[in-house]
């Protein structure tokens, strides 16, 4: 269960634990809430619990326990930090093929993915969510790199992050709420089946003993959580599975043979560039492009993680957050990031993190791992890293969607195949999303079109005709208002009711003006009765300085 600490006139009270009174809700006296804004867990009232007589369900402030709150708990804490330590070896070889993908040194993504991890986990909105250097992110800003150098990919990540900052603040998570769900599920299969093919390079002109240990690691993180939960089935995995190949000696490829890992710590700096006008020229379409890719695929992402685990994240916050981690980032010299959805699924579904915990510390194992553990993290097979992501795409594709194919209406089944193609071609969740988007909503326009209807009736001497048009008008549906009308028969007198019709757009007013001028043309006397308030300021606002089409 999920709550809110409690609001007064003088602003939110973090500090006190707040109480769920209500027996019928929860019957373990040891069960939790956790906070929306915080994270903080609180304990649940037993069922014989004391509670308030006006009303089955009440908040009530109870003053600072000393106790330990339920997020220290060990067992929290070590599914946190088994779940970092997963992400953390599974971000390694992804940073270095994003580094070499945008056409910089293999440290410049592993540096960015260690400092968006730390920071998202205290800016972003979405708990135990994963931020680092992406693919996505690494198309964007390739070209810039390759014409202009690191110095400008630099200055681009830094401006990407203020406007991140500024979209934010002007509210651009909202949009969040258009997306259908036929988009989302089109979004989470694709991403599955883009995760899954990003394996299929490590599993072509390899040695045949890479297909046995991606074999055996699928079986164990198959098994193994039907044994015990106690530690991650991706780290046994990768862990048994390294211990083989240096035990044994196998020659298959490993971490090491990806590129050569850092020995410093990342350092604060300015990007190298000239501040003039002319580099903000440059910078300011790729940063633009970071911008809106990143908080894109961060808010799909997010959205999808609150359906994981029956929550729901500030999505503003994590754009303000997203913005901010690109700005260190880019300090520090990395190459920006957003979430990353595979790592999320890994840290989320496959291993039960659920705090801000697991983040950070996949952010700080991850520089540990490369810097200071690096003769070890080299040896770790590929194989076993390909076996976590192929289950992570297996449990990441919404197979319930092929079972309900054949019964959902044609519509939703066109959206989601079109956000798929166009995600898997191009391989960029972000344009497959707005290609989703902008399908449902023609084929939203096209169905609502066709409901408005249009009535006539004559007078008892048939000296006038009245219309009664009913529907919501816009430029769909008022396009064809104009030919509901017998112009050239009917009687001197036409009166248009609209009581049971809205105007929406200037497309439905031009409408309007061209029917009325069609009637006038030929001497007969028109009124419009009904109109709604809105609707009357929308045509009073723009009548007769629109084009009628007549």
């Amino acid at each position: 269960m999920r709550i809110w600490h409690k609001t007064s006139s003088v602003g939110r009270l973090p500090e006190y634990p707040i109480t769920w009174w209500c027996s019928e809700i929860c019957s373990h006296s040891n069960a939790t809430l956790e906070c929306e804004q915080c994270s903080g867990r609180y304990p649940v009232a037993p069922p014989n619990s004391a509670r308030p007589e006006s009303s089955h369900v009440s908040l009530a402030i109870r003053r600072p326990s000393l106790s330990r709150p339920t997020w220290l708990s060990p067992r929290v804490i070590r599914t946190e930090f088994l779940a970092g330590l997963v992400v953390a070896i599974a971000l390694i070889p992804e940073a270095i093929s994003f580094s070499i993908l945008a056409g910089v040194d293999p440290q410049v993504g592993l540096f960015a993915s260690f400092t968006m991890a730390v920071t998202i986990a205290f800016t972003g909105g979405r708990p135990a969510m994963i931020s680092a250097a992406t693919g996505a992110i690494a198309l964007v800003v390739a070209p810039l790199v390759r014409d202009y150098g690191l110095g400008y990919l630099v200055a681009a990540v830094i401006l990407g992050g203020i406007f991140q900052v500024a979209l934010a603040l002007a509210g651009v998570a909202r949009l969040m709420r258009f997306v259908p769900r036929s988009v989302m599920v089109g979004f989470v299969n694709a991403l599955a089946i883009l995760i899954f093919s990003a394996q299929l390079p490590y599993l072509i002109d390899v040695p045949v003993l890479v297909y046995p240990m991606v074999a055996i690691g699928i079986v164990i993180m198959l098994l193994l959580p039907r044994v015990t939960t106690i530690f991650p089935a991706p780290l046994i995995a990768v862990v048994l599975l390294t211990i083989a190949t240096v035990t044994l000696g196998l020659a298959v490829p490993n971490v090491g043979g990806e590129g050569e890992l850092p020995t410093s710590l990342p350092t604060l700096g300015l990007p190298d560039v000239p501040f003039t006008f002319e580099t903000l020229r440059i910078i300011a379409p790729f940063a633009l492009a970071v911008a809106l890719v990143g908080l894109m695929e961060s808010l799909m992402t997010a959205k999808l993680v609150d359906d994981i685990t029956d929550t729901h994240s500030n999505k503003t916050r994590e754009s303000f957050g997203q913005g901010i981690a690109n700005i260190v980032t880019g300090f520090f010299g990395g190459m920006g990031g957003c979430a990353m959805i595979g790592q999320t699924m890994i840290n989320v579904k496959t291993s039960g993190a659920r705090t801000r915990l697991s983040t950070f510390l996949a952010g700080v194992l991850l520089l540990i791992l490369v810097v200071a553990l690096g003769p070890i993290v080299e040896v770790i097979p590929l194989a076993a890293l390909v076996a976590v992501m192929i289950i992570v795409a297996y449990t990441t594709f919404d197979w319930h969607s092929l079972k309900s194919l054949p019964h959902m209406p044609k519509s939703e089944t066109t959206v989601m195949l079109a956000t798929v193609v166009a995600t898997v071609f191009t391989h960029n969740l972000a344009i497959g999303v707005v290609v989703g988007v902008l399908t449902a909503t023609v084929l939203f326009a096209r169905r609502v079109a066709h409901l408005v209807t249009v009535e006539s009736q004559l007078n008892g001497d048939g000296t006038a005709i009245t219309y009664f048009v009913h529907g919501e008008l816009f430029f769909a549906s008022s396009n064809d208002l104009v030919y509901q009308f017998d112009f050239a028969h009917d009687p001197d007198k036409v009166v248009i009711d609209m009581t049971g019709a809205h105007i929406w757009d200037a497309s439905t007013v031009a409408a309007l003006d061209a029917i009325i001028y069609k009637y006038e043309k030929r001497g007969k006397r028109v009124e419009v009765n009904g109109v709604n308030e809105y609707s009357t300021a929308m045509r009073t606002r723009l009548k007769g300085r629109l084009a009628s089409g007549h």
